[in-house]
């Protein structure tokens, strides 16, 4: 496929999934495939304990399933960004970085995934960074369809091209600033079995 014929929003064939879960799965991943957000939703929650310290990075996939609002309200989760919104960033960022660097479970997702099955995922403050790499006990990612690409060359091209602009014009508009691309972290395998799950969604998914 040409580069310039990647269409970054376009869902994914039936069999480029199933291709995709195998290769996951050989990179020592649980794959689990959906067919939309409400689906995810209830798988992720299935792996959630009762009491279970969960982590998020800020992500519109997780919004769009509406998982993010579930974890805000659910009091049976030990929800770490319903703590860290009430700490003040100036006198306690130091409790906030703590609080989410190591929780049980942390739920993401990626801004794009090879047909080989590398999980690239880029970041601002890197706060998730850690949880996802190793701090975390179990990692979860729903992922898109349409986030799957040929290589990791197409990969970095849908975060700087696709990605990046979007994520820069939501946060101008909440929040009066941009963001910056300072941290992309790939993931290429899992070292021993079971501490991944990745759910792939048919319908496209977040951006």
């Amino acid at each position: 496929m040409a580069m310039s014929a990647v269409d970054f929003a376009a869902p994914a064939s039936e069999a480029e999934l199933e291709g995709l879960a195998e290769k996951l799965r050989e990179r020592n991943f649980e794959v689990v495939i959906v067919r939309d957000g409400a689906e995810a939703k209830a798988e992720v929650l299935k792996r959630i304990p009762e009491g279970a310290v969960v982590h998020s990075g800020k992500s519109k996939t997780l919004e769009d399933a509406g998982l993010f609002q579930e974890l805000m309200d659910n009091e049976a989760y030990d929800f770490v960004r319903r703590r860290t919104m009430k700490m003040d960033r100036n006198t306690q960022r130091d409790e906030m970085r703590k609080a989410g660097a190591a929780p049980d479970i942390m739920l993401g997702s990626a801004h794009a995934v090879t047909q080989a099955g590398q999980l690239v995922i880029t970041s601002a403050s890197g706060s998730q960074i850690g949880p996802i790499a190793s701090g975390a006990g179990h990692l979860i990612l729903v992922v898109g369809s349409q986030k799957i690409v040929p290589d990791l060359d197409a990969a970095f091209r849908r975060i700087q091209e696709y990605v990046f602009p979007y994520e820069d014009a939501r946060l101008r508009e909440q929040m009066g600033v941009g963001t910056k691309i300072t941290r992309t972290l790939i993931l290429e395998r899992d070292f021993m079995p079971g501490r991944t799950t990745i759910l792939l969604v048919r319908e496209p998914i977040g951006v």
